[in-house]
């Protein structure tokens, strides 16, 4: 029988994806990061990437924003990525998979369908609230998805949306503490807000 989230799943299996989706600060790059340390410890070939434009903490690495970090090979789009997979792969590893372009998904569905376990971790929704890049495909083919959540940075109830603290109006912009906070629904505004004091 297998895991929930998949962790059970091996080369001799069936491939698959999982995807880890929430607001940030919801702790997804941290999931990311104990799935492929399990798969690590149980000798599972594990590949980790990232997209290229994400260098905030560190060029060559997944960090999460506790510290917690993993070498990862940095690639600028999703054919990029898939000519790096090597065959012996058993676990790919995908942080801030909504940077990717759309054909992220056609790449993780070959790969899964190659045998691999696919792992991706990424926003969910945008700074409007509205569905991030791949990523409601991503979750319609994978075969498990977690949600994780935050805390809301207003009154401390559950969040699930993100908040931009910066006027700046493009979806793709990568930043951290500084520039979003995690809120509830309630407390969530659609746009960019400036940070109150």
């Amino acid at each position: 029988m297998l895991a929930q989230d998949g962790e059970g799943v091996g080369r001799m299996h069936t491939g698959c994806i999982e995807v880890v989706c929430g607001s940030m600060f919801s702790g997804k790059t941290e999931e990311l990061l104990r799935r492929i340390r399990r798969a690590r410890f149980a000798r599972q070939a594990v590949q980790l990437f990232k997209p290229r434009v994400d260098n905030r903490y560190d060029a060559l690495k997944v960090v999460s924003h506790e510290g917690v970090s993993a070498d990862a090979l940095p690639v600028a789009h999703s054919e990029e990525l898939l000519g790096c997979v090597a065959a012996e792969t058993a676990v790919v590893g995908i942080d801030e998979v909504q940077f990717f372009d759309p054909a992220i998904s056609g790449v993780v569905q070959r790969l899964a369908g190659q045998g691999m376990r696919v792992i991706v971790a990424g926003l969910d929704q945008d700074y409007r609230g509205e569905p991030f890049g791949p990523m409601p495909t991503l979750m319609a083919i994978a075969e498990y998805v977690t949600k994780l959540h935050a805390v809301c940075a207003r009154c401390g109830a559950q969040a699930c949306r993100s908040q931009r603290l910066v006027a700046r109006e493009e979806q793709l912009f990568v930043g951290g503490a500084a520039t979003y906070e995690a809120r509830c629904r309630r407390c969530f505004v659609a746009s960019a807000v400036t940070m109150e004091l």
